[in-house]
């Protein structure tokens, strides 16, 4: 049970991909009696587990973990879904008297629940769309980015121009409105009082730990389960298996590349990514509590999350 002055407390986990926010999660989980909401956009889908470094179940050893295998790999998940159930989970846990831990490297996600963003409200244009993709397919993706990267620069900080469908959604919205996309997703009230543990690295370090993530995946059979997807018929142009990891083993799968070359992409476009997560944690936010990766200790960690040192109060 939380202090009497504390209002909806919830506790964020963030950092950079394989910096061990999961681990640590599930530590502060069994030391509080809690349980994990993850705010990882990878974990979403069902069938993907050695490329999304996924836990399994001794990993989750026997803590309670939400939003893990809840859509099919061509189901889409869109941040305004995810916050409305993010926002019942915690309710519920609440009312059990439980901390929820929210944990994720996806900044977006973590952001419209921090921030309480109301999403812009634009239905579909399936006819825009198409003109889109087909302006993408003929002069190239990197074009249709360039196009929103001179109309909004603040959102194509945020999106990887090799994410097709996340450019074409802002475009989109943009032509649609005749406002910029960055500037639709409104900030609320905050409605929870919140502690940010972020975990960082020596970038060099980092770097090294995602290297031998992605060797200990193909080890561990990830060729195999891109494969299988694809012979499940899930194709590679889907949001889901545009993700690090999946297109570039599915060129190598189809021929395109060798497997050396896919995993050099592979650790390339994992650098790439990790300073893009920058952008959502920085280093200089006051809001986030950092310590040092490589000597976490978690009873101090679980000594400042039982201190008043650190919670941010909604309003």
């Amino acid at each position: 049970m939380w202090k009497p002055d504390l209002e909806k407390p919830v506790i964020f986990i963030v950092g950079p991909t394989a910096s061990g926010k999961t681990q640590l999660s599930i530590q502060i989980a069994r030391a509080i009696g809690s349980e994990i909401v993850s705010a990882d956009s990878r974990y979403f889908y069902r069938m993907m587990d050695i490329g999304t470094a996924k836990p399994d179940a001794s990993e989750m050893d026997n803590i309670r973990h939400h939003l893990i295998d809840i859509a099919d790999p061509d189901e889409t998940i869109s941040v305004a879904l995810f916050k409305q159930k993010v926002a019942e989970i915690i309710d519920q846990m609440h009312l059990n008297e439980k901390i929820p831990i929210v944990v994720g490297g996806t900044g977006q996600y973590i952001h419209a629940i921090l921030h309480n963003w109301e999403m812009p409200v634009v239905e579909a244009d399936h006819r825009m769309r198409i003109i889109l993709e087909q302006y993408a397919e003929h002069y190239g993706k990197l074009k249709l980015f360039e196009f929103l990267q001179k109309v909004d620069p603040e959102a194509a900080k945020i999106i990887d121009y090799r994410n097709l469908r996340r450019t074409v959604r802002a475009v989109e919205v943009i032509l649609k409105t005749g406002q910029r996309f960055s500037n639709q997703r409104k900030r609320e009230s905050p409605i929870y009082s919140h502690k940010m543990i972020g975990i960082r690295w020596d970038r060099s370090i980092l770097y090294q730990r995602i290297d031998d993530r992605i060797e200990k995946m193909i080890d561990n059979g990830f060729i195999k389960e891109v494969r299988m997807l694809n012979e499940l018929g899930y194709s590679p142009d889907l949001p889901s298996m545009s993700g690090i990891g999946y297109r570039e083993i599915t060129a190598y799968i189809h021929g395109e590349i060798s497997l050396d070359e896919a995993i050099m992409l592979m650790k390339r476009n994992s650098r790439t990514y990790v300073r893009r997560q920058a952008n959502w944690f920085k280093d200089n936010d006051p809001t986030i509590h950092w310590f040092e990766g490589s000597e976490l200790d978690i009873q101090k960690i679980i000594e400042n999350l039982k201190s008043d040192q650190g919670w941010i109060r909604p309003g």
